[in-house]
């Protein structure tokens, strides 16, 4: 299956399981099948796709929906192939249920990778058993907005990083920017590349410290802004996924 082939499927509702047998019929069962029996009450005949967040698409036809859940007739059975350029998105950790925002709002426009980032002005704090518990949330946020959006590929939520953890990163990427509402340069004047790595970094409410952003910038990375407004820690970095879609990605 080729990229130009997944607009025809995209139409159907998806289902994610484990993974996806090569048999000829499907059985999606446990909260996937009362999702689609009791809320989208799908019936026989319908088209759906059942995947396995990793590339592998199962596309067929509802033959019964039940108590046990949606048994699927397959019909053809495709491997999406990775996004390129691959987006990495280092969110600061925001407050309350901006977090799981900003990660659906980024899993809908196409990231690949999230990397929770605890800066210096992070109101939030992961320590202890809060880190697994906020992981947790942004990991199912990640999975329904792709299960909304009917993308095959769950983006990777990683394990918090450090600054300088982050500086290592952004030092690996073929394109590195951080959003800044003071810089000079805008997104738009970047070259892009049309493979590799694109890493965007996105500050917490109160902004970044001179120390990060002259750090990031040592670690090759461009300060660039949006536009004249200031967005919000939870929306900027789908903006930004925005933008560099429509000059890779969707052109």
């Amino acid at each position: 299956m080729t990229a130009a082939d997944v607009p025809a499927l995209a139409g159907a509702p998806l289902f994610l399981l484990d993974a996806v047998p090569e048999v000829e019929e499907l059985l999606v069962d446990g909260p996937e099948g009362r999702h689609a029996v009791d809320v989208l009450r799908l019936a026989p005949g319908e088209r759906v796709r059942v995947g396995d967040g990793r590339g592998v698409v199962a596309e067929g036809d509802v033959l019964d929906a039940g108590p046990l859940g949606l048994r699927v007739r397959v019909l053809a059975r495709h491997e999406v192939p990775e996004p390129t350029p691959e987006f990495v998105l280092v969110q600061a950790l925001p407050k309350g249920d901006r977090g799981p925002l900003a990660v659906e709002l980024a899993t809908e426009l196409g990231v690949d990778r999230i990397v929770p980032w605890t800066a210096a002005r992070c109101v939030t704090r992961w320590r202890d058993d809060r880190t697994a518990k906020g992981l947790a949330r942004w990991r199912s946020a990640a999975r329904a907005a792709a299960k909304q959006s009917r993308r095959a590929r769950l983006p990777e939520v990683g394990e918090p990083m450090s600054t300088r953890e982050v500086c290592g990163l952004l030092g690996d990427a073929d394109l590195a920017v951080v959003l800044h509402e003071q810089a000079r340069r805008p997104l738009a004047g970047l070259d892009v590349p049309g493979s590799g790595t694109v890493a965007v970094v996105v500050g917490p409410e109160g902004g970044l410290t001179d120390g990060e952003v002259v750090a990031f910038r040592a670690a090759g990375a461009h300060a660039v802004r949006l536009g004249a407004e200031v967005l919000r820690t939870s929306t900027a970095g789908a903006a930004a996924l925005a933008a560099l879609s429509a000059r890779t990605r969707w052109a």
